[in-house]
């Protein structure tokens, strides 16, 4: 019987949490219209909490640790998912006012604040390489966002503070005690940002009732892709290094075209390219660059933030 290639069993299942988190993002667009982006928030965070449970109890880490819930920087914990609270706000917005894809490349610009919050929150020294690879990925934001032209709108700076939020929401994952299961960080930012986004939802007028049984299984669904992506993600990276996962990551980008053409007929090429390319180039360089530098040290395990 022939041994699993590990790697490559890792890099199909993050290739099959970018389906389903745009999936998720598809089912966010089309619910947009009659619930609210808090509702939305609130809804893909309680039902997600299930897939974030099953990746808890499927860590050998958190069963060696004695099962433990409570950590130490619990409080880190929970800010982190009060930032993911406002990056979903941000993107489930832009995604019902937005083109699909459009809305979506520009979020992955996350790579490129990352690498820019790196400095002042972990102290890290980034070199001319990096910086260069964030300066390319951001003229390709811009190419994206199109600013002073007949088509610029200030809604396109909502997929970008999502993006920053999110950047914010990875780098602070570092930040945790490198003995905390990364599904158990997650849960807590899950929790948190559940009880966030109802807050929200629940200052500006509530939450509007189930409009029929189809919606509800659109909910279910859209918590269920969402939290399920990140749970394939958790094992994945257990998996491989993140150096052999990222990437394929901006697979994602031609993905999210694809699907908003297929699913709302759209086709944004003029707004996209070159600029999706730029900033994918800018990833891939920066990716690159920490592969470069992590070949003689073993790298920290991120935690991917729910989207």
């Amino acid at each position: 019987m022939r041994p699993i290639d590990r790697t490559g069993f890792a890099i199909c299942l993050s290739l099959v949490a970018l389906v389903l988190f745009d999936s998720m993002g598809l089912v966010i667009k089309h619910l947009s219209s009659a619930y609210s982006a808090a509702e939305l928030s609130a809804w893909r965070n309680l039902f997600g909490i299930f897939p974030a449970i099953v990746a808890l109890f499927l860590s050998r880490q958190w069963h060696r640790a004695g099962r433990r819930w409570r950590i130490r920087q619990w409080k880190l914990a929970l800010g982190r998912g009060a930032v993911v609270t406002v990056a979903q706000l941000f993107f489930y917005l832009s995604l019902g006012l937005m083109e699909f894809a459009t809305a979506s490349t520009i979020t992955y610009a996350n790579a490129l604040f990352m690498t820019a919050l790196a400095v002042p929150l972990l102290g890290e020294q980034v070199g001319w390489v990096r910086w260069s690879a964030v300066l390319i990925g951001f003229v390709g934001v811009i190419l994206v966002m199109q600013p002073g032209s007949d088509t610029f709108t200030p809604v396109a700076l909502l997929p970008l503070a999502a993006a920053a939020f999110y950047a914010l929401v990875g780098v602070s994952a570092r930040m945790m005690d490198d003995d905390v299961p990364s599904a158990l960080v997650n849960l807590y930012a899950s929790c948190a940002s559940l009880v966030g986004a109802s807050l929200v939802a629940l200052s500006f007028g509530g939450f509007t009732p189930i409009q029929s049984s189809t919606d509800m299984a659109w909910l279910i669904s859209m918590g269920g892709f969402g939290g399920t992506a990140v749970l394939f993600l958790v094992i994945s990276y257990r998996m491989t290094e993140q150096s052999n996962l990222a990437p394929f990551s901006y697979f994602g980008i031609p993905l999210a075209f694809l699907m908003g053409w297929l699913f709302f007929d759209e086709t944004p090429w003029s707004t996209l390219f070159p600029g999706a390319l730029l900033i994918a180039v800018g990833g891939l360089l920066i990716i690159w660059r920490e592969r470069k530098r992590s070949r003689s040290t073993n790298a920290a395990l991120p935690t991917e933030g729910p989207r």
